[in-house]
């Protein structure tokens, strides 16, 4: 069955974190995250990245297939590198354009198609549960690219319950992977 309420609350979400990312500049972008390693260039670079994965995932079903999210060797760490330096104008359109298109793809979806399922890195998942995953992916990372900014961001989703890892971070607390579901060596924040 189509995940209705996710759907709206991913929209919601997608909108939210386009407001919040909105005033930064070229050098809040730049500016560390709370993840490690990761600027709040990186961040919105991963984020951007994910939604076009699941994009991708997406189209398995009608294909007849079960897709995975990336494929073999893919490095989050180096993609989210390869984009994270793009200005702000460009990072925020990025992730504009790759949430409109993941909206569009849900859209056209197929209802009876909802049930099947793709790879995702903990496993295989069905696509309602994957609409879910997104929407926890963008409220975690939420929180990390507008932190150091006073922003009237609006209401969290209720889905904010279990990102203890990441949000409840000190800012004084140093930047030091913590373990958590679906963490790896290499890519310290959930997948």
């Amino acid at each position: 069955m189509e995940p209705v309420d996710t759907i709206e609350a991913c929209r919601t979400s997608h909108r939210l974190l386009l407001v919040g990312l909105a005033p930064l500049t070229d050098d809040d972008f730049r500016a560390p995250s709370l993840l490690p390693r990761y600027s709040r260039g990186h961040v919105v670079t991963h984020i951007a990245n994910k939604s076009k994965a699941h994009v991708l995932i997406f189209g398995g079903p009608a294909a007849g297939e079960i897709r995975q999210l990336h494929p073999d060797g893919y490095d989050p760490d180096l993609a989210a590198d390869l984009g994270a330096s793009r200005s702000a104008a460009e990072l925020r359109s990025d992730l504009a354009q790759c949430f409109s298109l993941l909206e569009a793809t849900w859209d056209a979806f197929d209802d009876i198609l909802w049930e099947r399922q793709g790879i995702m890195a903990a496993g295989a998942r069905t696509m309602a549960e994957i609409v879910a995953h997104h929407l926890r992916n963008v409220e975690v990372h939420h929180v990390d690219p507008t932190s150091a900014i006073d922003l009237p961001i609006g209401p969290r989703s209720s889905s904010m319950v279990s990102c203890r890892s990441v949000s409840d971070r000190s800012p004084t607390e140093p930047n030091t992977p913590r373990s958590s579901p679906g963490s790896s060596a290499g890519h310290p924040h959930p997948r």
